[in-house]
């Protein structure tokens, strides 16, 4: 799996949490609202891991809203998931790209997104190299 360093798209500060690990790496701190309640979320970092901790017991199938825990910006884009109907929810990825997350609890929709493709899966490539052994550069173009 691989290890994402990730920030908020709006105010650009780190939503990495050396302190609170999952998965034995930083965890990707938000806070979360649903049912009148608000608090953290921990996230794992590793992509593809669904590990989670959280304030509050988050009820499966609960639709939660997302924000970061300095600007409080609302981290919900306009696309919806493809497997649910939820809304999306995105954070940059160092470097780049975007990982876009569901906001139903216990959906596993979630994908990686390029603004730039070129620029950014060259990035991609350079920053996660090791796991991908035997692809030469020039072949992700």
């Amino acid at each position: 799996m691989i290890q994402l360093n990730i920030k908020c798209p709006h105010c650009g500060k780190s939503l990495m949490d050396e302190e609170h690990t999952i998965d034995d790496h930083p965890s990707v701190n938000v806070i979360i609202e649903f049912k009148k309640k608000r608090g953290w979320l921990r996230l794992s970092s590793l992509y593809g891991s669904y590990n989670t901790e959280s304030e509050f017991p988050i009820p499966k199938e609960e639709i939660v809203r997302f924000f970061c825990p300095y600007c409080n910006s609302n981290l919900r884009v306009s696309r919806d998931c493809e497997r649910c109907g939820a809304p999306m929810v995105a954070m940059k990825i160092v470097g780049g790209a975007i990982v876009e997350i569901c906001s139903r609890y216990g959906c596993k929709k979630h994908l990686i997104a390029f603004e730039n493709l070129e620029r950014e899966l060259s990035a991609f490539y350079d920053a996660f190299s090791y796991s991908f052994r035997g692809i030469s550069k020039g072949s992700v173009k």
